[in-house]
């Protein structure tokens, strides 16, 4: 797999766009806070100049989003990437679980974004997501291989957010939409993780925290 990586990487070539496409992406990936209608506005701007396969599943994130308080699209962003394991939005945990490996893999990362010039404030964790596309928006060769490295975990976190209703599975959908396809090993890390899960290990991670997931929600108990 790592080897099928590595060639996907050097041969794929980056568009001018990936970088606009990937800043959006990571907006649209963040908690929804009081800066985030200015997020969306932003985005949907981007999207406009994005190829199809990438702009119209971020429209249709857009379009929900500008429909939803953003009161109501917070409790539904906490609901699904905090409260549900499946979804979780950290790329180290699908390949690695909370494992010791996995407390390598984040300092590898942050180390990767050391040698770029970028920090991360200390309340961010390294894989999250957003920040993986934040920073690939401002190196592409680098943040894109971090992105096809971690392939396999983003398109399970996909299938998860997609077989969930959850509206963030439009943003990942175009974010599948700016790598190459999943072939021959990929889909099988795919299928293998969904048949398997991360490995379960609960050591090793300083100086990272793994995230905290809480149970899912019991319909009509108490909050």
């Amino acid at each position: 797999m790592k080897a099928l990586t590595r060639k996907t990487t050097r041969t794929a070539r980056i568009e001018h766009w990936h970088p606009y496409a990937w800043q959006a992406q990571s907006l649209l990936l963040a908690y929804p806070d009081e800066q985030f209608e200015q997020s969306l506005t932003l985005a949907g701007r981007v999207a406009a100049t994005l190829p199809e396969p990438v702009a119209h599943p971020l429209l249709r994130f857009t379009a929900h989003a500008e429909q939803t308080a953003t009161a109501d699209l917070a409790t539904a962003y906490v609901a699904t990437f905090d409260h549900r394991k499946r979804c979780c939005p950290y790329l180290t945990y699908y390949a690695h679980g909370d494992t010791r490996k996995r407390g390598l893999a984040l300092l590898r990362l942050k180390q990767t974004y050391a040698a770029a010039g970028w920090r991360l404030g200390d309340d961010e964790l390294p894989d999250h997501l957003a920040v993986v596309l934040e920073f690939a928006a401002t190196d592409p060769e680098a943040g894109r291989g971090l992105l096809t490295e971690h392939r396999a975990g983003l398109e399970l976190l996909r299938l998860a957010l997609t077989d969930d209703g959850s509206p963030w599975a439009h943003v990942l959908d175009s974010v599948s939409a700016t790598l190459p396809a999943l072939a021959g090993d990929d889909r099988e890390a795919v299928m293998r993780l969904a048949a398997q899960g991360p490995p379960e290990e609960q050591v090793g991670l300083d100086p990272y925290a793994s995230p905290v997931f809480l149970p899912d929600p019991v319909v009509g108990g108490p909050r």
